[in-house]
């Protein structure tokens, strides 16, 4: 059985620690999060004037990682810990990142968060970055193969004067995600209610068993959903509370497969060198109006003189392909296929691509595979106006 447990959770990433919890528990010899025996029921209890909250009373769970997302009316809870955590600090840190991102971080207070995206000064991108503005600190989440690529362009921009200071905090912490439209109930019954209905990116602390766990709205690919941030202490209790309250796990084959469902673009794939961030679609992380910062210079004159010649679209395919290969219409070249996944079902077959704003109409191919052009729920185009999608 343990044989098969590990086959489920199988993964090109070989990194026990780019596992994540869900692998380290493997790791060990655990056939399923729910057999944690040593596991003690999490009891939250609200740093603020929340009342404390109730033990939870915690039930073993069998059930194992699956290589396809659970249904998304379903609450699947993803183990996100190969993800990046920076802890941006000192006096100058909200204007530094004010400076060196898209967000509008001096309009921010403590306990609302962003999506930001961090950039070249020719606005090519780099990562999207999602972040908690906290008392004393920033946190940024950041994507697996970037934190390290980001520590070093960040502390580059850091000046002789500038009272910031970047710290790498992804070893020392956990980061799951809670997702689904049943997600609020599940906080509902951890008493976790006062975030419902907040504002995406609100953050609270919490203490469970006298560790401390960050609990914010949004879950990396949802404006809903929830993201938790925690310790290594905190993080089996927590984990095994969630799956006791109806949460599906998802590993991390099954979050990419989503990741493209959703639209979501990564790294190396949509976020590289080649593509701006109006054509990879962040528009709704850029701030057209804060003045001065990186790549702000570009981004205007793209706005201004309609300077976006190509979009990222979902793509529906009638078979596999392969990323990289060329997007055509009646024979000629107008795009380029970036990701490529299964879909919900083992028969569809999805992708994101690089695609020229202005082509004659959705139907398109890559090699002998037909596909269908299709708007993709994570991304926005609303700084672009008239002419963003296809010509009737």
């Amino acid at each position: 059985m343990m044989e098969a447990f590990n086959r489920c959770l199988a993964s090109p990433v070989h990194d026990s620690r780019l596992l994540g919890f869900s692998g380290l528990l493997s790791a060990r010899g655990h056939c399923g999060v729910g057999f944690i025996r040593s596991a003690q029921p999490a009891r939250f209890t609200s740093k603020s004037s929340i009342p404390t909250c109730r033990t939870l009373r915690c039930s073993p769970s069998a059930i194992p990682f699956d290589v396809s997302p659970p249904p998304i009316e379903e609450d699947p809870i993803a183990d996100l810990s190969h993800f990046g955590r920076l802890r941006v600090t000192g006096e100058d840190r909200v204007q530094f990142l004010h400076n060196q991102s898209t967000a509008k971080f001096d309009d921010l207070t403590e306990g609302e968060g962003c999506d930001t995206v961090l950039v070249t000064a020719t606005a090519r991108t780099i990562d999207i970055a999602h972040a908690w503005v906290m008392k004393n600190a920033v946190l940024l989440f950041l994507s697996p193969s970037t934190s390290k690529s980001i520590t070093e362009m960040l502390n580059k921009y850091i000046f002789y004067a500038d009272k910031v200071e970047i710290h790498d905090i992804t070893k020392q912490t956990y980061f799951f995600t809670l997702m689904g439209p049943k997600s609020s109930t599940v906080m509902e019954m951890l008493d976790l209610g006062d975030l419902v209905g907040q504002p995406y990116g609100t953050h609270r602390h919490y203490s469970v068993n006298g560790t401390p766990v960050t609990i914010g709205v949004g879950s990396i690919l949802f404006k809903d959903g929830f993201s938790f941030m925690l310790s290594s202490a905190s993080a089996r209790s927590v984990w095994r509370s969630l799956l006791s309250h109806g949460a599906i796990p998802m590993g991390i084959n099954a979050w990419e497969r989503l990741r493209v469902l959703q639209g979501r673009p990564a790294p190396g794939r949509e976020l590289t060198k080649d593509y701006n961030v109006l054509e990879a679609g962040l528009s709704m992380a850029v701030s057209v109006d804060k003045g001065c910062y990186k790549g702000q210079e570009t981004i205007s004159r793209l706005i201004t003189y309609d300077g976006v010649k190509q979009r990222l679209w979902g793509i529906r395919l009638s078979g596999q392909a392969e990323p990289g290969s060329s997007i055509m219409q009646d024979g000629n070249k107008v795009g380029v296929l970036s990701s490529y996944s299964i879909g919900r079902k083992d028969g569809d077959h999805v992708g994101l691509a690089y695609v020229k704003r202005r082509i004659n109409s959705a139907e398109v191919e890559v090699g002998d595979v037909k596909g269908t052009l299709v708007d993709a729920p994570f991304l926005s185009y609303s700084n672009l106006g008239e002419g963003k999608s296809i010509a009737s």
